[in-house]
C-alpha cells in the first residue's frame, strides 16, 4: 500500500484534526490549503518532533526528501497530508488522544463530575413535575437509555413539594431547575434533591442567596449556574450594544460565580448555552481559561431530532474534542430518550465513553444487491439496549465489505441473494439473505 494512502495512515488522522482547527479559526483559505486544493506560496521547513514516539511516527511516514517539502509536492492536490504538514509544522507533535481539561471534582448524588470522572450524560424530563407517576415513568425510561443525571422543572411550590417522592423512586441524581425564587430552592433542598440549577444573581437579596447557599452547604448539594443567551442581564446587554455576545455570556457567568465565591461556596457547575454553535463554543472556551469549575455542555433550542442532532454533535463534539466539558445534555424537541441516545453516540464517537454496541454501515452504492438500508435498520434495532461493548458492521457488497469491516467484532456483508457473516475480520460462513439476521444474532449471543 502506498504511503500516500489516507486510510490506515496517521497523517490522515492528524489531517482531520487540523482541518477542524482550520475551519474553527483560520478561515476558508486555510481549509483549502489543508485539503491540498491550493498550492502554498511560502515555503517552510517543519520542526522535528520532540518526543520519541512522535519522532518514530515522523520517520515512518516522512522520508528525508519529503521532509524538505519541495514546492512540487505541496502543489499536488493528490498529496493533501503534505500540505497539511506544511501549514501546521507541529502536526506530528499532536497526540491522537483527547486530553481533558483539569477541573474541580463535584459530587452529584452518587455521580462525580469533573476531575478524572467520565463525561456524564444528562437529560431533562418534559412531564409536569407534579404528575409524580408520569415523571417517574419517564425517568425510568431515561435511566434504561443511559441517562445518568436527570433534571426536572420546578416552576411552583406544588412541583417543589413532590421532589422527595420522585427522588425516592428513581436511581439517578435528581436536579431541580429553579428560576428567581429562593423559596422554591429551599424547598427543593428540603426534599433532598442532588443539585440545584439556579442563578444566584436572579433570586433577590444577598440574604436570600445566603439562605440557599447555607442550605446547600449543609446537605452538600452543588449549584449549577446556567447562563442562557436568551436571558442575559439588561446591563450586560447594554454594555455590548444590545447584542448577545460570548463575552457577555461569560461576564454574566462570572457575576454569578463571584456571588457564590464571596459566600465561600465552591461546589459549582457552570453552563453557557446559546442556540448557535459559534457563541456557545466561544463562551465555553473563554470561560474555561478563567475558572476550573466543571462545565455542563449543551446547545440550547437546538431544534428537532434532525437539526438538533447535527447542531449538538458539532457544538458539543467540538468542545469535547478540545478537552472542554464534564457533563453534557443534548437538547431536542423530541422524546428526551432521543437526547440520551445522541449524547452517548457523541461520547462513543470521540472515544470518551463506552456503552453498548456500536453499529457502522456503508452508505450503499450501485454495487449493492441487497436491501441494505432495511438490514442496517433492523440490526440497529436488534442491538439497541444490548449491554455489550462491541463493534458491529453492516456492509453492502462482497467487493469491499470484508476489508472495510475488518476492524469490526462482528459483520454482516450483503451479496446477491446471500451474505457473509464475519467475525474479527474472518469470514465464518455464507448465508442466504433471508437467514442473515438470524445467523447474525446467533453469533452476537456468543460475545
Amino acid at each position: 500500500m502506498r504511503r500516500e494512502t489516507w486510510q490506515n495512515h496517521y497523517g490522515f488522522v492528524v489531517f482531520l484534526r487540523e482541518l477542524n482547527i482550520a475551519i474553527a479559526g483560520k478561515g476558508i483559505r486555510s481549509v483549502i490549503t489543508v485539503i491540498g486544493l491550493r498550492g502554498v506560496k511560502k515555503r517552510r521547513t517543519p520542526r522535528i518532533p520532540k518526543t520519541a514516539s512522535a519522532r518514530a511516527m515522523w520517520q515512518r511516514y516522512v522520508s528525508p526528501q519529503e521532509a524538505r517539502l519541495e514546492k512540487n509536492n505541496l502543489d499536488s492536490p493528490g498529496r493533501p497530508w503534505r500540505a497539511a504538514l506544511f501549514f501546521f509544522p507541529d502536526l506530528y507533535n499532536i497526540k491522537c488522544m483527547i486530553k481533558r481539561r483539569k477541573t474541580k471534582k463535584i459530587k452529584v448524588g452518587k455521580i462525580f463530575i469533573g476531575g478524572d470522572a467520565p463525561v456524564a450524560v444528562q437529560s431533562m424530563a418534559n412531564t409536569k413535575t407534579e404528575d409524580v407517576a408520569g415523571t417517574i415513568a419517564q425517568i425510568k425510561k431515561l435511566e434504561k437509555a443511559g441517562c445518568e443525571i436527570i433534571r426536572v422543572a420546578v416552576p411552583d411550590m406544588a412541583a417543589a413539594k413532590v421532589l422527595g417522592k420522585i427522588k425516592k423512586r428513581i436511581n439517578i441524581p435528581l436536579v431541580a431547575d429553579i428560576h428567581f425564587s429562593h423559596e422554591l430552592a429551599l424547598e427543593a433542598v428540603k426534599q433532598g434533591v442532588d443539585k440545584l440549577r439556579i442563578n444566584p444573581g436572579n433570586i433577590g437579596s444577598v440574604e436570600k442567596v445566603g439562605l440557599v447557599v447555607a442550605a446547600c452547604r449543609k446537605k452538600k448539594i452543588p449549584i449549577r449556574i446556567g447562563v442562557n443567551a436568551g436571558s442575559l442581564e439588561k446591563d450586560i446587554l447594554a454594555k455590548h450594544k444590545n447584542k448577545v455576545t460570548a463575552e457577555g455570556m461569560v461576564e454574566s457567568a462570572m457575576r454569578h460565580i463571584k456571588i457564590l465565591e464571596k459566600l465561600k461556596f465552591r461546589d459549582i457547575v457552570i453552563s453557557l448555552k446559546a442556540s448557535d454553535i459559534e457563541r456557545t463554543v466561544e463562551s465555553y472556551k473563554f470561560l474555561s481559561r478563567k475558572v476550573d469549575y466543571p462545565l455542563h455542555l449543551g446547545i440550547t433550542e437546538a431544534g428537532t431530532i434532525f437539526r438538533g442532532t447535527i447542531m449538538s454533535s458539532i457544538g458539543i463534539g467540538h468542545l469535547l474534542y478540545e478537552g472542554i466539558g464534564d457533563t453534557i445534555r443534548v437538547s431536542l424537541t423530541a422524546d428526551p430518550v432521543e437526547e440520551v441516545k445522541v449524547s452517548w453516540e457523541i461520547l462513543r464517537s470521540l472515544g470518551l465513553r463506552k456503552r453498548g454496541i456500536t453499529v457502522t454501515s456503508c452508505p450503499t452504492c450501485g454495487r449493492t444487491k441487497i436491501d441494505l438500508i432495511s438490514l442496517a435498520e433492523k440490526v440497529e434495532k436488534m442491538v439497541e439496549g444490548v449491554d455489550k461493548n462491541i463493534h458491529v458492521a453492516v456492509m453492502g457488497c462482497v467487493v469491499n465489505g470484508p476489508g472495510e469491516a475488518r476492524e469490526a467484532d462482528l459483520a454482516v456483508i450483503g451479496g446477491e441473494g446471500v451474505g457473509l457473516i464475519c467475525k474479527k475480520g474472518k469470514i465464518l460462513r455464507k448465508v442466504e439473505e433471508k437467514n442473515l439476521l438470524k445467523e447474525f444474532m446467533k453469533e452476537l449471543k456468543k460475545f
